[in-house]
């Protein structure tokens, strides 16, 4: 049975989704308040956490780049449930990491489907294991990359952006099949976020970026 933490102050939704979920096969804990997540962290590793934004204590984007910042907990699944329906928000969001968006209110049946989608990403995600292009060394399951010798700092997003590269080698990935499978949405008209998730990745990458092609009008590539 899998485990998910749910962090939302009202109370009638958090018991809403705790009911719902547990009687879709999960083992749901809610929380009301970042700290008590925090303690809760401490005795359980869940398999997923549904997250508010608006929190009394501490803003679930807080929580959100605390959880992508280490290596412990970066690999949890991260779906945000929030009130906050604007599209700079969503942004914000997923390139912090988040791996789905849901605004209230919200429809169960559908919040359960993106939950499950969420969690099979997740599952492949950890059996990738190692991936190597060249010089470069990408290890899935303790997110560590490395070029030679050097250790590489990436953030979430451009993690999940090089390993989906290279996991599709030598296969030209559209800009809309990248915000997709790292992003996981179809957020028309932002393409600009994966130009800019791309610079920046080859250059933290130094000389070994050469690899990511851009494909003209089209997207890009590693051979």
């Amino acid at each position: 049975m899998q485990d998910i933490f749910c962090v939302e102050d009202d109370a009638d939704i958090k018991e809403l989704i705790e009911y719902t979920l547990s009687s879709s096969g999960f083992r749901v804990t809610g929380f009301d308040s970042a700290a008590a997540f925090w303690e809760g962290m401490k005795t359980k590793t869940p398999s997923l956490v549904l997250l508010d934004i608006m929190l009394p204590d501490e803003d679930g984007m807080q929580i959100l780049k605390k959880l992508k910042a280490s290596g412990k907990t970066a690999s949890i699944p991260t779906i945000m449930l929030t009130a906050k329906s604007g599209q700079i928000d969503k942004i914000k969001a997923l390139d912090g990491g988040a791996d789905d968006y849901v605004t209230k209110p919200f429809d169960i049946p559908e919040l359960i489907s993106r939950i499950n989608a969420v969690l099979r990403r997740s599952a492949k995600k950890t059996t990738a294991g190692v991936l190597k292009l060249g010089n470069i060394t990408v290890d899935s399951n303790s997110r560590r990359v490395t070029v030679g010798e050097n250790e590489v700092t990436l953030t979430y997003k451009e993690f999940e952006l090089l390993s989906q590269l290279i996991r599709n080698k030598g296969l030209v990935m559209t800009r809309d099949k990248l915000m997709v499978s790292v992003w996981g949405t179809d957020f028309k008209g932002e393409s600009r976020t994966v130009d800019v998730h791309i610079r920046t990745l080859r250059q933290k990458l130094g000389a070994a970026g050469s690899c990511i092609e851009t494909v003209r009008n089209v997207g890009y590539k590693v051979d």
